[in-house]
């Protein structure tokens, strides 16, 4: 316990302008994460493992090649197959980079065999490194080294670092535009971590077979894989906000809309602050979801922190459907329509032309009590060949659906509006308040199940060192919590 705070309370030193100073630090703090690895992995304490992720993404911006070959000159035996098998991913050091390196290693306690749990981290290390580095051919030669050395591990402390692989390993393929090549090795992975009850990795691994599938548009067969894959309680709130994201994906082209509405509102309600990308993405694809549903999304969805620039597309959608005009829309679908096909929503506003159409028509019957056909498919601005006739069989379907409440006098040829009643007297506004009330105890009963416990805490009184303690570990969880939040988003 002491030796885990104080790697909680490890600094990190700022970056400095001269090499030789800003190396040591850095590779120190390495070996003081890799103690905590071993630490780990001799008591299978998985918490600490996961606190070394954590402090290993503080450190993402200084390393180097010259940090992490020091690293591995203490961490694994030199000369050994998997040093020199790491090692040959690295660049060639400059002489200054060769010189710290030599001092640092000189200093250096005797060196044992390295733990599994250490030379997966150190595959980790290289891949982040290969990663940032935009060196995705090097990426993926390690990423596949890595998961066949991964394959030979079952060990439960492995889980939390494979977890990581796994989602470099489809990262490394995807920047390279060859994702489709490890699908099946996704699929025998996730089989593996099934047999082995390792349910992050599956969680991992089901949203990483998802967003393969969707990636190339297979959602017939990404919805197939999602119903037969067992289901657990999530370990990984990122993990689950991804499963949410794609579940809407899906949900939204299969014209389940309500489904689909609820699935991304809580994906973008559940993501972390600092995932801004995930957040756009799933507001991108719930303002739409919306629209198809006939909602209006209010302008503050639109005006959220950091997001106005890239929602401003679909701001002016919005615009265009809730004024119901068929033009400006067909403009703005034209005006965005590079926008709409790299965000792959542009299927999705072409669905919209109805909606457009029918809230226009919503809005002349309510203007108007009685007008000629000719008229609704003048105002409406229908460029077919016969628009009157169009406008006659819009207006038909309209008043079957239930979308106006309106009458079509054939022999004149009009469209004559009911008056329309007091909206209290009928069943909408119960539905309104239900829906909201539904939503209320929905989120009440996901913080309850949510809420941790300490083991025993009713059967026994603790004393007063027993509740600093405690304390203490409720402050170290609560900055796990924070800190978890902002790792892989």
């Amino acid at each position: 316990m002491t030796q885990d705070v104080e790697m909680q309370e490890l600094p990190i030193p700022a970056p400095s302008d001269s090499v030789p100073s800003a190396l040591p630090s850095t590779v120190q703090n390495l070996k003081e994460i890799a103690s905590l690895i071993e630490t780990g992995a001799y008591s299978r304490e998985v918490r600490r493992i996961l606190r070394a992720v954590r402090l290993t993404i503080a450190l993402r911006k200084k390393l180097n090649a010259s940090v992490i070959s020091a690293f591995f000159n203490s961490a694994l035996v030199p000369g050994s197959d998997v040093h020199g098998r790491l090692s040959s991913y690295l660049p060639k050091e400059d002489k200054q980079e060769m010189e710290v390196d030599t001092a640092t290693s000189a200093i250096q306690g005797p060196v044992k065999h390295p733990l599994p749990e250490l030379e997966i981290y150190c595959y980790l290390l290289v891949l982040i490194y290969l990663v940032d580095q935009k060196k995705y051919s090097e990426a993926k030669a390690c990423s596949s080294a890595s998961i066949a050395r991964l394959k030979n591990l079952n060990r439960r402390t492995v889980d939390v670092l494979a977890s990581r692989l796994y989602f470099y390993y489809s990262l490394s393929y995807e920047l390279t535009g060859d994702l489709a090549e490890i699908r099946g090795n996704l699929l025998g992975l996730h089989r593996i971590a099934t047999l082995r009850h390792d349910e992050l990795g599956q969680e991992t691994l089901l949203n990483l077979l998802l967003r393969n599938y969707l990636h190339y548009n297979l959602y017939d067969q990404a919805e197939k894989l999602r119903s037969k894959a067992p289901r657990f309680e999530a370990h990984s709130n990122q993990q689950f906000c991804r499963y949410l994201f794609y579940l809407g994906k899906i949900r939204t082209i299969q014209l389940e809309y309500t489904d689909a509405k609820e699935s991304l509102l809580q994906a973008a309600r559940k993501a972390p602050v600092a995932a801004l990308g995930f957040r756009v993405q799933c507001n991108k694809w719930a303002v739409i979801v919306r629209l198809l549903l006939g909602e209006i999304p209010e302008r503050t969805v639109f005006m959220q922190k950091g997001m106005e620039k890239a929602l401003r597309p679909y701001f002016e959608l919005t615009n265009a459907v809730r004024i119901g005009d068929l033009e400006l829309f067909r403009s703005v679908a034209e005006k965005f329509s590079t926008t709409f096909t790299s965000d792959r929503t542009h299927n999705l506003i072409v669905r919209l032309r109805h909606n457009v159409i029918r809230t226009g028509l919503r809005n002349i019957s309510i203007s108007y009590s009685r007008i000629s056909l000719p008229d609704v498919a003048k105002k409406l601005r229908l460029d077919s060949p016969n628009p009157v006739a169009d406008a006659e069989s819009i207006v038909s379907k309209a008043i079957r659906d239930g979308a106006i409440d309106a009458t079509v006098d054939h022999a004149n040829g009009w469209m004559v509006s009911k008056e329309t009643g007091d909206i209290y007297s009928t069943n909408e506004p119960q539905m309104a308040f239900n829906s909201r009330i539904a939503f209320c105890l929905n989120m009440h009963n996901e913080a309850v199940r949510a809420l941790r416990f300490p083991p025993n805490s009713h059967k026994e009184k603790e004393s007063a060192e027993k509740r600093r303690e405690r304390q203490q570990q409720e402050q170290e969880l609560a900055k796990h919590i924070a800190e978890e939040d902002d790792d892989e988003f």
